[in-house]
């Protein structure tokens, strides 16, 4: 049976949030006798990921694993791919919902995720609250869904307000950039964050914060520190969407069409809440990879 070769391809190739991916694509590809290279942009730079797209295409893979964080933008390459009989799905964004030329998506249902975060922390915030919602990167439609989702349960709250901030990738950087939107505005009492930089970020930054001014902090994905402050409660839960299954399915997706004719089909990763109760067991799991 021939070896196959497939590539990942994302947006963001050095974030922390994509090394259970990496665990999970080398697990399938070890299991399913492929070579699996992960590659893609230091940051969104969609002309660049297109291009590593139409390069996989040249270099005459087998297979594609594409995070696609536009509606639009791979399109024409996927559907190049396509011709010269290289299948493509979806991994961690699908930002054209199911429509564009490829076979099918491994990702978090992103709207009802941010759903959740918001109806989870409306519960314990007052009327009236001034939130900052912060984005890592502008142009991911991840994010922007998530956003959407905090945002349509906050119009639900009485009189709660919102900003919104842009972090950058670097939880550091995020932590610099919240905690001078909290100085030089008083009445923000929590930020809700919607990607692992930006939440690391967040716990940083409420970890830090002036006695009696430390913010309502809450958030996506899972890295040691954002479960450590889960746990001591800088950050008060975070949502994790099992990274390690979106590299691990389109492994085992493309391999099955591949060799068998078996088409994908698409699963969604979950939107599990994660609170100072689960943090132990989760912390194992994260320290091995999986999490």
């Amino acid at each position: 049976m021939k070896r196959l070769r497939l590539v990942f391809i994302t947006c963001a190739v050095g974030e922390d949030f994509f090394k259970p991916v990496q665990k999970g694509m080398r697990d399938a590809a070890a299991l399913l006798d492929a070579d699996c290279t992960f590659i893609g942009t230091e940051d969104v730079d969609l002309e660049a990921q297109v291009g590593m797209v139409r390069q996989a295409i040249a270099d005459r893979v087998d297979g594609i694993a594409l995070n696609i964080i536009h509606p639009t933008a791979f399109n024409a390459a996927m559907t190049e791919a396509g011709a010269a009989g290289i299948p493509v799905v979806a991994f961690n964004v699908d930002a054209t919902y199911g429509r564009g030329p490829h076979l099918s998506a491994v990702h978090q249902d992103l709207y009802k995720a941010g759903r959740a975060v918001g109806e989870r922390a409306a519960a314990a915030l007052p009327d009236g609250v001034k939130v900052l919602m912060t984005v890592h990167s502008e142009g991911i439609s991840a994010l922007e869904d998530r956003l959407r989702g905090l945002q349509d349960v906050l119009r639900e709250m009485r009189h709660a307000r919102w900003t919104l901030a842009v972090t950058g990738i670097h939880p550091e950087g995020a932590a610099d950039v919240i905690a001078r939107a909290l100085a030089a505005d008083p009445e923000i009492t929590a930020v809700l964050a919607t990607g692992q930089a930006d939440t690391q970020g967040a716990g940083w930054a409420a970890e830090r914060a002036a006695a009696g001014r430390r913010p309502y902090a809450a958030g996506f994905d899972l890295s040691s520190e954002i479960l450590r402050m889960v746990k001591c409660g800088a950050i008060a839960f975070t949502v994790d969407q099992q990274p390690y299954l979106q590299g691990f399915y389109p492994v085992l997706q493309l391999t099955q069409y591949l060799r068998y004719g078996l088409r994908p089909a698409s699963v969604d990763a979950g939107a599990t809440i994660i609170t100072r109760d689960d943090v132990d067991r989760i912390t194992q799991l994260s320290a091995a990879g999986f999490r």
